[in-house]
C-alpha cells in the first residue's frame, strides 16, 4: 500500500490531507468538550444540532461550490478553502454561547464542502492504475482514521497540560499546513474538451449521473447504514463515557481511538480483500453485520445496562472496522461510473447525497438520545441501518461486467459514436457503460 506514496504529487496531497485531518481531529474533541462545558448533560443535543448544521452546509453547498468553481484553477480553490477554514477555527476558542457554535460551524463546513470533493476528484486524475487508486483509497481511509485515533490520543496528552481551548490552535495549524503543501504541488488541470454547460446543468449533472447509476444508488443506501451507526458514535460518545460510565475527558478520547483503530485495521486489509471479494459483496456483508451489532448493543443496554468498559471499547472498535469496510471502496465505484470530465461533479454529488444521510441521523442521535435515552436512540438508528442494508441489497444488482449491451434508437446510423469500432448498420452495441450525454438511462435488460 505504501508504495503508492512514491508518486510525488500524490505524496504531497496525501501529506496535506493528513495534516488537515489531524487538526480536524483535535477540533472534534475540542467541540465535544466545549459543548459539554456550555450545555452539560445536554451536550448530545447541542452536538446533534451542530452536526445537522454541518450536514446542511454539505448537502446544500457542495453542488453549488462545484458548479461555481468549475472554471477556477483547482489549486486556488483548495488553498482558498483551507485558509477560510483556518480563519474560522481561529475564532472558535473565543465563543461563549451555543448559537455562536452554530454560525461558525456553518461557515467552516461551507469551506469543507468546497475543499473535499475537489480534492477527492483530483486523485483519480493522478493515479490512473486501479490498483494504485485502491491503495490510495485505503491510505485516505487511514488518514481519516487519524482523526479518530492519533488526534484523540494527542488531545488526551495535551489536555493533561492545558485547557481544551488550545486544541483549536492545532486545527488552525493543520489547515494552514495543508494550504502550504497544496501551494507547492503540481495539480493536473481539469479534463480538457469540456462541453459548455449552463450553471443549472453544472449544478445538477453530478446528481443526475449518480441517481441514474444502479451501483451508486446502492452506494447511497449503504451510506445511510454508515451514517446511522457513525452518528451515534460521534454524537454520543462524550455523553455515554462521561455521564454513563462517569469517566474522564481522556477516556472520551480513548473511546474514539477504539473506533478509529478498527477502521484503520480494515483500511490496511482492504487492498488485498478487494482483489478477492467484489466491492458489492464486501460492502453489503459489512452493512448487515454493522446493523446487527448496533441493534444488539442497544438491546443489551435496554435489558442489562451498560457493557463493561473493555467490552464497550471492543464494540466501538468492531463498529469502526465495519464502518470503514462500507465507506472505503466508494471511490472505486465513483471512478468507474463517470468519465474523467464528470468526476468532479459525481464526487460532489456523493459528498452532498452521503451527507444528506448524516443530516437525517445526526439529529436522531442527539435529540432522540436526550428525549428517550441512549439505548432507544441506538435502536432507532439500527432500524434505519437495517432499511439501508435491505434497500442496497435489492437496488444494486450483481455486476458480471461493466460492458453493457444497449440500443441507440435515438441516434442516426451514421453517428460517430456508432462508428467507434462498431458496425454502423446496427444501433445495438456494447462498451464500458456510464451515464453521459449519449447514455441518459441505464439499460433495462442489465438491471
Amino acid at each position: 500500500m505504501i508504495e503508492v506514496l512514491k508518486h510525488p504529487i500524490y505524496a504531497r496531497l496525501f501529506s496535506a490531507q493528513v495534516i488537515a485531518l489531524l487538526g480536524t481531529g483535535l477540533l472534534t474533541v475540542a467541540m465535544g468538550l466545549l459543548a459539554f462545558d456550555l450545555a452539560g448533560a445536554n451536550a448530545g443535543a447541542v452536538l446533534g444540532t451542530a452536526f445537522a448544521i454541518k450536514m446542511i452546509a454539505y448537502v446544500g453547498l457542495a453542488p453549488v461550490a462545484n458548479a461555481v468553481s468549475e472554471k477556477l484553477p483547482r489549486k486556488a480553490v483548495l488553498i482558498g478553502a483551507d485558509l477560510l477554514r483556518a480563519t474560522v477555527a481561529l475564532s472558535l476558542p473565543f465563543i461563549d454561547a451555543i448559537w455562536q457554535i452554530y454560525i461558525l460551524i456553518f461557515v467552516l463546513q461551507a469551506a469543507s464542502a468546497t475543499f473535499t470533493p475537489a480534492f477527492q476528484a483530483i486523485i483519480p486524475d493522478i493515479l490512473k492504475d486501479e490498483k494504485d487508486y485502491t491503495k490510495a483509497l485505503s491510505l485516505s481511509r487511514l488518514a481519516y482514521d487519524l482523526e479518530n485515533l492519533i488526534s484523540p490520543a494527542l488531545a488526551g496528552l495535551l489536555l493533561a497540560f492545558m485547557s481544551y481551548h488550545w486544541l483549536f490552535g492545532g486545527t488552525v495549524v493543520g489547515f494552514v499546513g495543508s494550504a502550504a503543501l497544496v501551494s507547492i504541488t503540481s495539480i493536473p488541470a481539469r479534463a480538457g474538451h469540456q462541453k459548455v454547460r449552463t450553471f443549472f446543468e453544472r449544478l445538477t449533472r453530478g446528481s443526475r449521473i449518480y441517481l441514474a447509476t444502479p451501483r451508486l444508488r446502492g452506494l447511497l443506501a449503504l451510506n445511510l447504514v454508515a451514517a446511522a451507526a457513525g452518528a451515534f458514535v460521534i454524537v454520543n460518545t462524550v455523553v455515554i463515557v462521561q455521564s454513563g460510565y462517569g469517566a474522564s475527558q481522556s477516556d472520551v478520547a480513548y473511546a474514539l481511538m477504539a473506533f478509529g483503530s478498527g477502521s484503520m485495521l480494515t483500511a490496511l486489509l482492504l487492498p488485498r480483500l478487494l482483489d478477492l471479494i467484489a466491492d458489492r459483496t464486501l460492502m453489503l456483508v459489512a452493512a448487515f453485520v454493522l446493523t446487527a451489532l448496533t441493534i444488539g448493543h442497544a438491546l443489551y443496554m435496554l435489558t442489562n445496562g451498560l457493557l463493561g468498559w473493555a467490552l464497550f471499547l471492543c464494540v466501538w472498535m468492531a463498529s469502526g472496522a465495519l464502518y470503514s469496510a462500507i465507506l472505503t471502496p466508494s471511490g472505486r465505484l465513483l471512478r468507474k461510473s463517470a468519465h474523467p470530465e464528470d468526476r468532479p461533479s459525481i464526487f460532489s454529488a456523493q459528498f452532498a447525497l452521503s451527507h444528506a444521510c448524516w443530516l437525517l441521523t445526526y439529529p436522531v442521535a442527539g435529540w432522540a438520545g436526550q428525549a428517550f435515552g441512549l439505548a432507544a436512540a441506538m435502536i432507532i438508528l439500527g432500524l434505519i441501518a437495517l432499511i439501508g442494508s435491505v434497500v442496497a441489497l435489492f437496488i444494486w444488482p450483481p455486476e458480471a461486467t461493466q460492458e453493457l449491451v444497449h440500443d441507440h434508437n435515438d441516434l442516426s446510423p451514421d453517428h460517430p459514436h456508432l462508428g467507434e469500432g462498431h458496425d454502423r448498420r446496427v444501433t445495438v452495441h456494447s462498451h464500458n457503460f456510464v451515464i453521459d450525454d449519449l447514455h441518459a438511462h441505464w439499460p433495462e435488460r442489465q438491471g
